[in-house]
């Protein structure tokens, strides 16, 4: 026993003399700054640790610079906070060496053995996935197909169980989890769109989730702590991650056979469905556009069948997927963002006037009121028109105000607050300091988002910075980067947008929101690798007075 001990202690000082040895005949490229001396085989765990992590690392970025060096188990990393570097990084000749993504154990099965458009390396295998995916998947054509049919009508079928919903109380005003609304009609989008379904639930229905839809969620909510950058497991040595001591790689392999089953389910449905009708004869009369991305993906199985296998349609069409099977820029914008928007909606109001907004900010980053948005969009002219009318009649309004005030949130609140993980494919130098070859490469953007060099006031909720009748708008959106940048920018960030303006839309004309009596608005952040509040919210709704009789008809 005290032989195995010694070996044991020998084996790991030998270990860690090596790596420390390694390091330092690297070290004469100058790297950048980093938090300090890091514990062998381990690195800072610490920041793992900390909760929120991009916070932290915004701390560590405001002591050590805008780049900064880390390392996180047994990998290295590179961490830039300022908007520069990022456009460097994304934007220059680097784009190309910062292209790959790390190979986390766990991405591996997630992502069909790296195979997924979010988690491929760069080479033709992910460009031919990304050029199916923005020809055929997420189109301009078909995300306007998805917003006059999926979006629109999942967004009339939440409208009218939250105006039964305040209809059945006495008081008229409603109790609603806003998180638990937005997760069904993300869920009916999300179905429709991949597979022509609405989870079993009736064109029109307001029924409750389905078996269905509760089981997606839980998978959901359950898979996302143990991806990436959310967890330890990824970051240690193979040896250790074997030992599977908390039993990361069990679960996981449990929730990805999950996922993967309900995927299968849906594309063997929808060969079924097309074998039954027999659409053999009108086939060709049908646009692409017009069918589901698995009924899209299964007319190209038959032209090549070895490439457009199944496992591949599972991969492919899981882009406009939650994060943990596809990329975070869709359905978690769409379902975090209405949500953390509807928080902001019901917090302090903002005592505004036409145009100057004038408000109390002593909650921090305040929040925006309802009736200036209402005012600010309806008194302008030939917009007017668009909010007496019941949604989803009201189309795409183009409502600048309306724009501002989800760009603004993004600013706030981007769904991955360090993006997705970049990884270098060669060495390459940033800002003068050397990045060698397999980096991983994290853009804070919750940091650059408040950097004040950049943004007047950053902290506060004002989204009049966006230029509602300026030329100024544009450019305070180049300076943001909440879908990422470059080519592995996301492919479904005009869905997402056009799901969010609809949604916060049709809430803000048909409702009128305020928070639970005695509540505070808890605006804290949930610790992962997507930002969301800790707390859901739960809000007061009482239908607009002006949209009752409107209601009444949906």
């Amino acid at each position: 026993m005290v032989m195995s001990n010694l070996m044991l202690v020998l084996t790991v000082f030998m270990v860690s003399a090596t790596y420390l040895l390694m390091r330092r005949m690297r070290g004469k490229n100058r790297l950048p700054p980093g938090p300090g001396f890091a514990l062998p085989l381990a690195g800072h765990p610490h920041l793992l640790r900390e909760k929120p992590l991009h916070v932290t690392l915004a701390g560590l970025a405001a002591r050590h610079g805008p780049v900064l060096s880390l390392r996180l188990g047994r990998r290295d990393a590179v961490v830039v906070t300022s908007l520069r570097l990022a456009k460097e990084c994304f934007s220059s000749d680097l784009d190309v060496a910062f292209a790959n993504r790390p190979r986390f154990p766990s991405a591996r099965e997630v992502s069909f053995g790296y195979t997924g458009l979010p988690a491929a390396s760069y080479g033709p295998h992910w460009r031919a996935m990304r050029r199916i995916a923005t020809v055929h998947l997420l189109s301009a054509r078909r995300v306007d197909l998805m917003s006059d049919a999926a979006i629109a009508d999942e967004t009339r079928v939440m409208v009218r169980r939250l105006a039964r919903a305040a209809a059945a109380v006495s008081s008229g005003v409603a109790k609603v989890e806003l998180k638990r609304n937005l997760f069904e009609l993300s869920h009916g989008v999300l179905m429709e769109s991949i597979a022509g379904t609405k989870g079993k639930r009736g064109a029109g229905s307001d029924a409750d989730m389905s078996e269905e839809a509760h089981e997606f969620k839980k998978v959901v909510d359950e898979i996302m702590p143990l991806l990436g950058m959310a967890n330890l497991h990824d970051h240690l040595p193979a040896p250790l991650r074997w030992l599977d001591l908390g039993g990361v790689r069990r679960r996981l392999t449990e929730l990805v056979n999950r996922r993967n089953a309900l995927m299968h389910g849906l594309i063997d449905a929808e060969r079924e469905r097309r074998r039954q009708e027999d659409h053999a004869a009108d086939e060709e009369e049908l646009l692409p556009e017009s069918k589901s991305m698995i009924g899209v993906m299964l007319l190209l199985q038959e032209s090549d069948p070895q490439q457009y296998t199944d496992t591949f349609i599972a991969a492919l069409v899981t882009v406009s997927a939650p994060p943990p099977t596809g990329s975070s820029c869709t359905f978690t914008a769409k379902r975090m963002h209405i949500s953390t928007f509807s928080a902001l909606l019901c917090e302090e109001p903002l005592r505004r006037r036409h145009g100057d907004h004038v408000g109390d900010h002593g909650m921090g980053h305040v929040a925006a009121a309802q009736p200036p948005v209402r005012a600010a969009e309806g008194a302008r002219g030939s917009e007017r028109a668009c909010w007496p009318r019941p949604p989803p009649e009201q189309g795409r309004p183009h409502l600048p105000y309306l724009r501002c005030i989800i760009s603004e949130t993004l600013r706030l609140y981007p769904a991955a607050p360090l993006l997705a993980p970049h990884e270098s494919s060669s060495d390459c130098s940033l800002h003068g300091y050397h990045v060698p070859a397999g980096t991983m490469l994290l853009a804070n953007a919750y940091a650059i988002h408040r950097d004040p060099s950049v943004w007047d006031d950053p902290e506060e909720f004002r989204p009049e910075r966006f230029g509602v009748n300026s030329a100024d708008g544009q450019g305070q959106q180049g300076m943001m980067l909440p879908f990422g940048m470059g080519r592995r920018r996301c492919p479904g960030e005009s869905l997402a947008l056009r799901t969010m303006g609809l949604v916060l839309g049709t809430l803000i004309q048909c409702f009128d929101w305020s928070r639970v009596a005695g509540d505070e608005v808890d605006m804290t952040q949930a610790s992962a690798k997507i930002l969301y509040k800790a707390v859901p919210l739960v809000a007061l709704c009482k239908p607009h007075d002006n949209m009752r009789a409107v209601l009444h008809k949906i």
